[in-house]
């Protein structure tokens, strides 16, 4: 294959990458704006390199032309969760979606990999928009907690550093701590409720203070001066006792004070049309 040809061939699959990394970050955007706890947790994307693309070639003796239908993973997309049980939750929003098709699903948490791998695959049919028309461009989305990515992405660095050929007591180190990884996830899935709890809190506390200070900004050009700086004092007092109710009977004094202000503004300028 001439070299030039190589961007061609994978300009359609940067362009499912840039796609599918934004709709995945914007679902985790939309469970965080309702209040709700999103499964996924950090979104990545890459589409693989000609040398690596030429390796797994070589390796699985797959021709140039059966390239784009047996490398399956030329674009790759990774989700991370913070629990196990996320996992699924990823996994039926991809397959209830209609701008994905399944094509195969692959559980290497279930069925741990020898070497101590573990991940949820799942293979996808993306379409893109070209000039040449609608395409269909395969994906692999890689979905694991953060202990499993963690553990991949140092296997993986000493699988390059050495060549495939891992030395046997840097190997049996990788098998340990693929099994602490395990005990890990379990420990953190049996405190899941507290965490998520604390995170919700989190979520609404900060969501909390976004619109108090939108307010007060609001305020800015209607109240006077002297009175805005009284919220603000009285705002960093409440804010500083760490009191969620507070803040929110707070909250709900600004608004009448706001609604109050706005109404003014209103009549002021009534009269003077």
């Amino acid at each position: 294959m001439e070299i030039q040809l190589w961007k061609k061939i994978l300009d359609p699959y940067e362009l499912a990458v840039k796609e599918l990394t934004v709709k995945f970050e914007h679902l985790i955007e939309e469970h965080r704006l309702q209040g709700l706890y999103s499964p996924l947790e950090q979104v990545t994307g890459r589409v693989k390199s000609v040398s690596s693309i030429l390796n797994k070639m070589r390796k699985k003796k797959i021709l140039m032309e059966e390239m784009e239908e047996k490398v399956e993973d030329i674009a790759g997309i990774r989700i991370i969760c913070q629990f196990v049980e996320d996992i699924k939750k990823v996994v039926e929003i991809i397959k209830s979606r209609s701008d994905m098709e399944v094509k195969e699903e692959r559980d290497y948490i279930t069925n741990m990999k020898d070497s101590g791998y573990r991940s949820y695959h799942v293979i996808i049919y993306y379409p893109i928009e070209t000039l040449e028309g609608t395409r269909k461009i395969q994906a692999e989305i890689q979905i694991r907690t953060l202990g499993m990515n963690f553990w991949s992405t140092i296997e993986h660095s000493l699988q390059y550093k050495y060549e495939k050929n891992i030395p046997d007591h840097i190997r049996r180190r990788l098998t340990k701590a693929a099994d602490a990884i395990i005990v890990l996830d379990r420990e953190m899935s049996t405190v899941r409720g507290e965490i998520m709890d604390a995170q919700n809190s989190l979520l609404i506390q900060e969501s909390l203070v976004s619109d108090i200070l939108n307010t007060i900004h609001n305020l800015y050009h209607l109240s006077n001066k002297r009175e805005l700086g009284k919220i603000q004092d009285e705002f960093y007092r409440i804010y500083e006792l760490n009191d969620m109710e507070e803040l929110k009977r707070f909250q709900r004094e600004l608004d009448i004070i706001a609604e109050g202000y706005r109404a003014q503004s209103v009549e002021h300028k009534g009269i003077h049309h």
